[in-house]
């Protein structure tokens, strides 16, 4: 049996106002993907891919592991992109050779009065062939299940978004103030004295 999760997650956060503008901070995808999910669970494969190793997942009487190869890459004006490339599922081969994954997501600076806002959207989508164990559960029950856990999945991402990212974001902003000029100049940054 064939069957398709989805979950959409917006977020919108006021960013306080440091020396250093959240744009900057924004180039560095690894700083975002460390922000976002534990640092233990992530493996950087190349400038602008990684691994992600999610926590185990109980699904009825599954017990999955995802890991998720994403490509995550910043634009001009500050704009993050994240896009999954790959997938895997570690403990049940069956639905490992069945299964797609598909996350897209962005988040964007914008300047609403004097308020720097962080605004984004992640869309989840999973496609899965159940194994003939679960043919005879109710479909309005493994959907409800389904759709239920990929909203937790990108509740769980925002909630760590809204703090660990703002918090990394005062940390960086702060060593960055304290660089020695010529590390500033490199950055292309520069603070009146």
């Amino acid at each position: 049996m064939n069957i398709h999760f989805s979950a959409i997650q917006a977020v919108e956060i006021a960013v306080a106002e440091q020396p250093i503008p959240i744009q900057h901070y924004l180039r560095q995808p690894q700083r975002l993907v460390a922000a976002l999910v534990d640092p233990n669970r992530v493996e950087q494969l190349g400038e602008d891919c990684f691994r992600l190793k999610m926590r185990p997942l109980s699904f009825m009487m599954l017990s999955i592991q995802p890991t998720v190869d994403i490509r995550v890459w910043s634009e001009a004006d500050g704009t993050i992109r994240i896009e999954s490339t790959a997938c895997e599922i570690r403990g049940v081969e069956y639905i490992d050779r069945r299964f797609s994954l598909k996350l897209v997501g962005r988040l964007s600076p914008r300047s609403l009065h004097s308020t720097t806002m962080l605004c984004g959207q992640a869309d989840l989508d999973v496609q899965v062939e159940l194994p003939p164990a679960l043919w005879f559960t109710p479909r309005p029950l493994l959907e409800a299940t389904g759709n239920g856990l990929l909203r937790s999945v990108l509740l769980t991402i925002k909630q760590r978004l809204t703090h660990h990212l703002l918090q990394d974001y005062r940390q960086w902003a702060a060593v960055q103030r304290e660089a020695p000029d010529a590390t500033r100049s490199n950055l292309g940054l520069s603070f009146p004295t």
